[in-house]
């Protein structure tokens, strides 16, 4: 029987479930290690709970409670004394419960390559098969201009680009709906010069950032440290294999120490040299990485090398969304697809530069515009 369950099974359902809404803590900046953590409580009490973006824990009513008092920083004996209010237990199993449910989270903190499912003594679910009240992610499309002037040829048509704060509205509104993680995205994003600020203001808020970009502002010192010290936390680099000037914008991103995902498209042309350019990219410390391939006759290639990405122990992203350009026409990317269908609406929404939703990036169906309609609206209508 798995730990959670455990935990109900000595308990009664308190009368009072805890407030339902999201709750953030970020570890100061002199831990040994930095984390963040997101918990998102659910209207039945039940609760969600998202550490550094990436590991999604769902918890039961007991576990919600635990965790929230975690994420608040709660003393331990405040903690146990409002347990033996709520719950049927001794002092005992409370405070054993309590320990157990923060070191296995501090272990996942510590060791973000554990199976949170079997570490955690989860019974394992298909991660988009629970009812959640707001998606995990928004991808922002902030424009579809790109560095190489490739809009008109690849990217939608939009009405306008947004200000920057009707993006603040966005952010905000998708804050109190419970979204703890926003991607920057195009288009290229630094063509944005409000992106530092925009920056800036996800961290007021609460929510992780991340951008996707061509990397070559980035190559830039300065700005990039305007972008780190706003609070980026993390960074997709789209690499353009044969230029080398891509290649110095990843040196310089890797030389700041942020979690950096490289993203290769395959095509026709690199197909045969991705062994090589893996050997390249783990030498020279890429530990994360994204494939795509942009003909469907690709398909071996890419299985291929996902294979070869695991042989060299990088760890591989498949549902962060790629930017409209000349070298990553979203229409064409084989993708994973059938994962990315199943977090399409539900694990993320894409918002275009002129606000209107989508379910995922280059899907059809516009679920309503973010900077003009409810978000229960948006939601309720996927």
């Amino acid at each position: 029987m798995d730990f959670f369950n455990r935990l109900i099974e000595r308990v009664f359902t308190p009368a009072h479930p805890l407030p339902a809404g999201m709750y953030h803590y970020q570890a100061p900046a002199d831990a040994p290690i930095p984390y963040r953590m997101h918990l998102r409580i659910e209207p039945d009490g039940q609760g969600i709970l998202i550490i550094n973006a990436s590991t999604v824990l769902h918890l039961n009513l007991t576990a919600t409670e635990f965790a929230y008092y975690l994420v608040k920083q709660t003393s331990e004996e405040e903690v146990i004394q409002e347990i033996l209010k709520r719950y049927h237990i001794s002092r005992e199993e409370a405070l054993r419960d309590y320990r157990d449910l923060v070191e296995r989270i501090q272990t996942l903190v510590t060791k973000p390559n554990l199976d949170p499912e079997t570490f955690m003594d989860f019974e394992r679910k298909d991660p988009y098969s629970t009812a959640i009240s707001a998606p995990y992610r928004l991808d922002c499309a902030l424009t579809y201009r790109c560095s190489n002037g490739a809009t008109e040829e690849f990217a939608p048509k939009v009405r306008r680009e947004l200000e920057i704060k009707e993006w603040e509205t966005i952010l905000q509104k998708a804050w109190d709906a419970g979204v703890p993680h926003v991607i920057f995205t195009g288009g290229e994003p630094t063509l944005r010069p409000e992106l530092v600020d925009l920056i800036a203001y996800t961290q007021k808020i609460g929510q992780v950032v991340g951008v996707i970009s061509d990397g070559l502002s980035l190559s830039e010192t300065a700005y990039l440290h305007k972008l780190l010290e706003s609070g980026l936390d993390h960074i997709m680099i789209l690499l353009d294999p044969h230029d080398e000037q891509s290649w110095d914008a990843l040196r310089v991103v890797l030389a700041e120490g942020i979690f950096t995902t490289v993203h290769v498209t395959i095509t026709q042309s690199n197909a045969n040299e991705m062994e090589v350019l893996f050997d390249r990219l783990a030498g020279m410390g890429v530990s994360s990485m994204s494939l795509s391939a942009d003909d469907p006759g690709l398909k071996d290639a890419l299985t291929a090398a996902r294979h070869a990405v695991a042989d060299r122990k990088m760890s591989l992203v498949w549902d962060l969304p790629v930017p409209y350009s000349e070298f990553h026409p979203v229409a064409l990317e084989l993708a994973e697809q059938e994962q990315t269908s199943k977090g399409a609406g539900t694990a993320w929404l894409y918002v275009e530069p002129d606000g209107d939703v989508l379910p995922a990036q280059g899907a059809q169906t516009v679920l309503g515009n973010l900077l003009t309609d409810p978000w229960e609206k948006i939601w309720k209508s996927r």
